[in-house]
């Protein structure tokens, strides 16, 4: 009986659901938790499917994001600036308490596709260092603008130790962000 109810929920929650698919892109601001290093300057871009019901909707997306740091190296003064790759996969749980503003949270996984790491003109683009994949949350602020337009501000909060170079340090990004509704 439970069984039937939730399937007669559902197919009414999914039936008077509006579904909007959208592009996304932006500025990342990132870097490590736990370290002493500058943040990095790089760029997301990717697609969203919201699905949504009144003052709730759920937002799975899927993007490219640049992250790493900038810095020096304390022993010999060299500049580093690391960069990685990932592809993020978000599902956010948006709540539309006004008409036009929205507050989002919900879970994150990530894959490394790229490195790209620079010490002093010496480069490396193994991947080995560091950790192939990222578990995190995300948590923001969206406001809707006319003509399907949107801006958010995120914050991405990696949980997974990245084990980079054998050390325990996290991602965290900052990400201002513009889209818009097909």
């Amino acid at each position: 009986m439970k069984k039937f109810l939730f399937l007669i929920l559902s197919i009414g929650f999914i039936s008077t659901a509006q579904a909007q698919f959208g592009l996304r892109a932006g500025l990342n601001s990132s870097n490590f938790s736990d370290t002493n290093f500058d943040t990095k300057m790089g760029f997301h871009a990717g697609a969203y499917y919201k699905l949504g019901v009144g003052i709730l909707s759920i937002e799975p997306g899927v993007q490219f994001s640049q992250k790493g740091y900038e810095g020096t190296d304390g022993t010999t003064g060299d500049e580093i600036n690391e960069r990685l790759n990932y592809i993020d996969v978000p599902v956010l749980v948006r709540f539309n308490f006004l008409p036009a503003v929205n507050v989002f949270a919900g879970p994150q996984g990530s894959v490394l596709i790229s490195r790209n790491y620079d010490l002093g003109g010496t480069s490396s683009t193994s991947t080995e260092v560091v950790k192939g994949y990222d578990i995190g949350g995300v948590v923001g602020v969206g406001v809707n603008l006319p003509l399907g337009l949107n801006v958010q501000a995120s914050y991405d909060i990696g949980f997974s130790n990245l084990n980079y170079f054998n050390t325990d340090v996290k991602n965290r990004v900052l990400k201002l962000s513009l889209g818009i509704d097909l």
